[in-house]
């Protein structure tokens, strides 16, 4: 939701992995770990590992950052996961003693408690909740960018699939839950997509790293300084409601003109830059839509399209990099549980 404005992402293939091992200091990668430099897991160490055992912490994935594909967001998910595995769940009286989901909003992150008698503990993948590693990676993303943050990259990093944010409840979606910070409120939404085999992604990068936080304080800017720019902003939550109409009747060709539609807006915004726009018009003769994807300034393309090889072939000789993607792909998983717990502070 930008400023009012539904909004709609949709997960894709590229992977965001996070391994743990015990460990005889904090470590990433094999790194000395500084929390400065990893706000995102040092957020994340304090609300789900405090008081726990040193760990090295392995990461692996083929996301490029500060690209508007949401890297941070899935690391976040990827952490929040693998540490509540190595850590577990308390159970009381059936139900969690510790953690929240949009269902359990009053449970909050604090303990460790003492397990009594008809308390249980889970351990691994059964401890792990997709809503919990939505919640958790929404706060530590606005605790990384200075308090400003939306549940878009949260959300669809841990559900996977298609979502979709508006400022309230939309009754031809399935609404999920509702998510608030200083004074902002989403309404968090589903949506079920069919018959996508014939389209694809391709994801071009201009290889220019473009921080969130500073494209979204230049467009704040720009609208106080320029405030009939807000024509525009109105203008894109049209076009987002028509391209959200058609994924869910399944025009693919009416997707990709809202597409493009709305990267024309997001240029006239000022969030676009040159090297996106060589991508942009690369791609633009064999797709069914283009545009810039997350804050803009850099990072990277979309582009939706029936052809995706002569579709990347073309970005990449404009000098970009590329991927292929499927449209809405798998959210977060537990691949491999069988060292949990590696701390248990139940006992």
């Amino acid at each position: 939701m930008v400023y009012g404005q539904p909004a709609v992402a949709v997960a894709i293939d590229q992977r965001m992995s996070v391994s743990l091992e015990l460990s005889e200091d904090w470590r990433i990668d094999g790194m000395s770990f500084h929390p400065q430099r990893h706000p995102h897991v040092e957020a994340l160490r304090q609300r789900l590992w405090d008081g726990g055992p040193p760990l090295s912490v392995k990461i692996n994935g083929n996301i490029p950052t500060a690209s508007g594909l949401g890297s941070s967001a899935a690391l976040s998910v990827a952490a929040s996961a693998a540490l509540r595995c190595a850590r577990g769940r308390q159970i009381m009286n059936d139900d969690w003693a510790e953690g929240w989901t949009a269902a359990r909003p009053n449970q909050v992150y604090e303990g460790p408690w003492e397990v009594t008698q008809g308390d249980s503990v889970t351990y691994g993948a059964k401890s792990v909740d997709e809503d919990e590693c939505a919640i958790l990676t929404h706060a530590v993303e606005a605790y990384a960018q200075g308090g400003r943050a939306s549940p878009m990259d949260s959300s669809t990093c841990a559900h996977g699939g298609c979502i979709v944010l508006s400022d309230k409840v939309e009754t031809d979606l399935n609404w999920l839950y509702s998510r608030q910070l200083n004074d902002v409120r989403w309404e968090v939404h589903s949506v079920d997509l069919e018959n996508l085999d014939d389209v694809w992604l391709v994801i071009g990068s201009t290889g220019i790293h473009a921080p969130t936080s500073e494209q979204v304080a230049k467009v704040a800017t720009l609208l106080e300084n320029q405030p009939e720019k807000m024509r525009e902003i109105e203008t894109i939550g049209i076009v987002a409601r028509r391209g959200i109409a058609a994924l869910m009747n399944g025009d693919m060709e009416s997707v990709g003109r809202a597409m493009s539609e709305n990267h024309l807006l997001l240029r006239s915004i000022g969030v676009s830059c040159p090297e996106l726009e060589s991508l942009i018009s690369a791609a633009a003769p064999t797709s069914l839509g283009v545009k810039l994807t997350g804050a803009g300034g850099g990072g990277c393309m979309i582009a939706l399209t029936r052809d995706p090889k002569t579709t990347s072939e073309a970005i990449e000789l404009a000098g970009g990099r590329t991927q292929i993607s499927r449209l809405a792909s798998s959210g977060m998983k537990v691949d491999d549980d069988k060292k949990s717990p590696l701390w248990n502070p139940y006992e």
